[in-house]
């Protein structure tokens, strides 16, 4: 009972939350994972894999190095997965699987005496039951670990305001990106931040002078737009949003940013320019000029990521970086539509730190981390190399 006051908490997936006034709720049952499920998720985790796959018609499948690689089990049938799946769902994640026919979760298992967490992802294919879980590793990386240059995470992690944008295509490791950031702001301390996720992914720890509030779309709030309105109202020095996917959650980020909070999110998209015409684009055509001069304004940066295969087979994928940081001429061509210019205005933004993908790319063909092969299939034109 710290300064005389009653200690209320509720603990969920390894997270504990304050409030006063608040009853005492007992935490989720273990989920209910049965062999073999339970021996493929951990031969995931012993080789490295990014993904488990389980598909009807398929053995399971791992995604290992961006390569896929089938597991010497039988091919599986809907029933055998469906007989997996279903216990291993929490009840609330299998009452929004029934209505919605798709549904993400996070679930934590013991695997060796270890516990390891999971993204999992369930959906139907020709009526039939299917599942993808994303590994999560047991500990947030460290820069070096995952190639991200130090001197830029320290960059973005301390704009004072604004808008950071992280792009990149699926499993391109955006949502370990902004841990990794989170998580230098986290350890330095002195920072209120509340993310709002979906599912959580990552559990940042406790660390003293920090307060990190994490929020899951579905549990704690009902949409991303919701947990950023709100967020606005928990004296917040960083937001994190883990997808822009719509024009509500787009328009309280960019309010957020222009509030005076430093706002970091995600979008699907290639490359920085890219990024710039998705997010005015989840607006209608009529708002779209007032959003670019709002984005002008409020927009810090644009970091697209790739993962390559490594020259080394077996390795894990090479990091490659298109990075944008918002200068006058973006700012200008943010606002007048002249999006085509940005991949220029990267390129004379060298000395600003700027890099496009096309030049990191070579870099890695340079260094040799990556194949000719790969250079070519990833670089706009071969004859850039």
């Amino acid at each position: 009972m710290p300064n005389g006051r009653p200690d209320h908490r509720v603990v969920r997936a390894g997270v504990s939350y304050y409030s006063q006034g608040m009853t005492k709720h007992s935490p989720e049952p273990q989920p209910v994972c049965a062999e073999p499920l339970r021996a493929w998720l951990k031969e995931a985790v012993d080789l490295g894999a990014s993904d488990l796959h389980l598909v009807a018609g398929h053995p399971p499948v791992l995604r290992l190095h961006g390569e896929l690689q089938e597991l010497a089990s039988p091919v599986l049938d809907s029933n055998a997965i469906s007989g997996l799946l279903l216990p291993l769902s929490p009840s609330h994640a299998l009452e929004r699987f029934q209505v919605d026919k798709n549904v993400d979760f996070a679930l934590e298992l013991t695997l060796a005496s270890c516990a390891r967490r999971f993204r999992a992802n369930y959906f139907l294919s020709g009526q039939q039951m299917g599942a993808c879980f994303r590994v999560i590793p047991a500990h947030i990386p460290d820069l070096a670990w995952a190639g991200f240059p130090d001197d830029l995470a320290q960059r973005l992690a301390h704009f004072r305001n604004g808008l950071v944008l992280i792009s990149g295509v699926a499993g391109s490791g955006k949502t370990t990106t902004l841990a990794m950031i989170i998580q230098l702001l986290n350890q330095e301390g002195g920072y209120r931040m509340v993310t709002v996720e979906e599912p959580v992914e990552y559990l940042f720890p406790q660390v003293p002078g920090s307060l990190v509030s994490q929020r899951e779309v579905g549990l704690d709030v009902h949409t991303f737009a919701d947990g950023l309105k709100y967020a606005l109202r928990q004296d917040p020095d960083v937001i994190l949003a883990g997808e822009i996917r719509d024009h509500d959650t787009a328009q309280m980020a960019l309010s957020a940013a222009e509030t005076g909070h430093l706002v970091f999110s995600t979008l699907h998209t290639r490359d920085a320019k890219g990024a710039i015409s998705r997010y005015a684009d989840l607006f209608p055509q009529e708002a779209q000029r007032e959003i670019r001069s709002q984005l002008s304004l409020s927009l810090r940066a644009v970091v697209s990521q790739h993962l390559l295969p490594s020259l080394r087979r077996g390795d894990k994928r090479v990091l490659a970086l298109e990075v944008m940081f918002n200068n006058a001429p973006i700012a200008s061509a943010i606002r007048f539509g002249k999006i085509e210019s940005i991949d220029n205005n990267i390129l004379t933004g060298r000395g600003e730190g700027m890099i496009t993908l096309d030049e990191s790319i070579r870099k890695l063909f340079k260094e040799q981390r990556i194949s000719r092969e790969t250079a070519e299939r990833f670089i706009s034109s071969p004859d850039r190399l």
